[in-house]
Formats: C-alpha cells, structure tokens, sequence
C-alpha cells in the first residue's frame, strides 16, 4: 500500500470488509489508544460485517493510571513544594478531589513539558527547585524517560526525579485472557509498543491461549487489513502473531531500548485502573538510581483505593462495556467536564466514542 490516505483505497477497504463474510461470532480488542482513535475517526466501526465486534482494551496510558497517582503527586506539590512536570495529557485527570490544572491555578507550580529531557533542562536551569516528572506510559514512552534518569546521573543532576507509574503491556494481556466473560478471539495488537518490544514477546498468546494476534498500524487501511488477517487466523483454526506494520515493526524489536530500560528499572507490582493490583506490570527504579525517585524523596500518604463515584472508565478499559453504557457519559460526563481520564486523554475511548459520535 504506497498511499494509505487514498480516499479511493479506503472505499475499495471498506467495502471489502462490510461485505465479507464472517462464519462464527468473533470479538477483537484492540490494546492501544492510538488504534481506538484511528477505528473512530475512519467510522470503521460502524462498517463492520456480522457477527464481528471490536471492542476497546486498556490502551491508553493515562486512562489506566490510578486516582491515586494523581494524588500523590498534588499531594507532593502541596506538602514538600517541588515543581510538576507532565505531558499535557494529564492536567485535566480528575484525582480523588481535584486535578493538576486546578492545582496550578491556586498557584502550586505544575509544569507541562513535551518530553522528559524538557523537566530535566527545568532542573538544571533552577537549581534551587526540585523538578518532579510525571513518568506515566507504555513500553513506547519508558526508554526515553529511562535515558533522561541516566542523563541525569551522568550529569549529576540532584534536583531532578520522576514519579514512576511506567504499564507493562504483557501482564495486561495476561489479565484480560483470563478473564473468561469477555470472550476474545484476538487482539489488535500496538504497533508503537511492538517497536520496542518485537513480536516475540506476545507468542504466548498464541501458543498457549490458542488466540489470534495481529500488530497493526494506525492508518485504517491497516487496521483493516489487520482485522482481515486476524479473521483469516481464526477461521482457519491457526493462531499466531502477524505483522501488519511491516514498515515499522519487526520480530525482534528495538534491543539497544530495552536494554536501557533493564538498565534503569526492574519489575513491580502496578496497580490498574479497573483492574486493580497486576503482579509484575510496572517499573520502578533500580537501586542504583533510586536517588531519582520522587516518592523515596517526598514521601507522602495516599489512599489506593478510591475511584470517582459513578465513572465507568475501569470497565471500559477492561472491554466489559463501551462508553455510551455509563450512566455518566455524554450527560455529565464531557471532554469540557471529564468524570473521569477516559474522557479526558486525547487516546481515551470515551474521548473516541464522544468525538465521533454519529448522533
């Protein structure tokens, strides 16, 4: 495919896939944000054969930060004064009682960076304020923030730290296999996470719960191509993990990024929004640098177990419902007024199904 964006290609895709035929109930989930906003613009799913369902998994990074993480960090600003820094994507986050923007405006010191190195060269330019990064993302955004941790112990940098809340996209897979009422057949997998970790990794899926996968790009001609070859896998009864994003991704991944990563973190337990406590789905910072960690700095005291009252983002995040089944959304619930990060992140799926609504 040279011209993704041809109108004419897209019409000839999409014709294809609403008049194909599909012999058995199927329900693909795809697990990246990116995917759930590119089905929504295209309106591929209003073009669907019968008897296919896509639903929406936990793919967007913000979305499945828990409440508690956002007061944790308000709390640090409050109580120890370090200055916030964060993707734009989090300002507007509802916490148990308010939001960073909120925060901002009463005049505590958040800070919106367009990428890690940003909150590190705040640091060294002020040296007299402790810089705290909001280290939220999936195996895409981690690296980055893994070379900006090592940068800043090579520079000696004592005024920076980062907050950790890094997911793991493997235990997530795990989590939503075993969870038999959702009764998936296959996964669209994400192509800027598979960049960095290869195919490899999701083998398991295949081979030991008999599930179909496909890594996928974001144009939707290839997340039309790719739930073409996710039908293929499943009607023929042959399970394995194909590469759409052929472009750019590849079977053995980005070694040298995560290397970094082993270098920087290890392994811990993470919680989920809607899923709760996953073993072994996060990061933390090794020993060796664990002088960045904000919390080990700034300690402070949250509860891990409020949720906002009446959201539904955890079970859509975890595929049991779509947005419209809230009570909230659309009525209370608005990308102007977010309830809740579903609605607020701009890979949110309440944001999609908001956005893109067709009535």
């Amino acid at each position: 495919m040279n011209d993704l964006n041809s109108h004419e290609l897209l019409k000839h895709l999409s014709k294809q896939l609403k008049a194909r035929k599909v012999n058995q109930q199927i329900t693909l989930m795809e697990v990246c944000g990116t995917h759930t906003m590119a089905i929504h613009r295209s309106g591929l799913n209003q073009m669907l054969p019968d008897n296919l369902r896509l639903v929406s998994g936990p793919g967007c990074p913000v979305c499945v930060t828990g409440v508690s993480y956002i007061d944790t960090a308000i709390d640090m600003a409050k109580q120890h004064g370090v200055t916030l820094t964060t993707f734009g994507d989090m300002m507007r986050v509802p916490g148990s009682k308010e939001n960073l923007s909120e925060i901002r405006s009463q005049g505590h010191a958040v800070e919106v960076v367009y990428s890690p190195l940003g909150a590190l060269e705040l640091a060294e330019k002020n040296k007299d304020k402790n810089i705290v990064f909001l280290a939220v993302g999936f195996e895409t955004t981690t690296p980055t923030i893994a070379a900006t941790v090592s940068l800043a112990k090579e520079k000696n940098i004592k005024n920076f730290y980062v907050l950790p809340a890094h997911k793991l996209v493997m235990p997530a897979l795990e989590a939503l296999i075993s969870d038999p009422n959702l009764g998936l057949n296959g996964f669209i997998l994400p192509g800027h996470v598979s960049t960095i970790l290869g195919s490899k990794p999701y083998e398991f899926i295949a081979t030991k719960h008999n599930m179909a996968c496909v890594i996928t790009g974001f144009e939707a001609a290839d997340v039309i191509q790719g739930i073409h070859m996710l039908i293929d896998q499943i009607e023929t009864g042959d399970p394995k993990i194909e590469i759409q994003y052929k472009r750019v991704a590849h079977e053995e991944g980005n070694a040298k990024a995560r290397a970094l990563v082993d270098e920087i973190y290890e392994p811990c337990d993470a919680l989920w929004r809607g899923f709760g406590s996953i073993p072994m789905s996060g990061l933390k910072l090794r020993p060796a640098f664990e002088a960045f960690d904000a919390l080990k700095a700034f300690p402070v005291t949250v509860n891990d177990e409020v949720e906002n009252t009446g959201c539904e983002c955890g079970a859509v995040l975890q595929g049991k419902i779509i947005p419209p089944d809230c009570a909230l959304y659309g009525q209370v619930c608005t990308p102007e007024y977010p309830i809740g990060p579903c609605m607020v992140s701009s890979e949110g799926t309440c944001a999609a199904y908001y956005k893109y609504r067709t009535s």
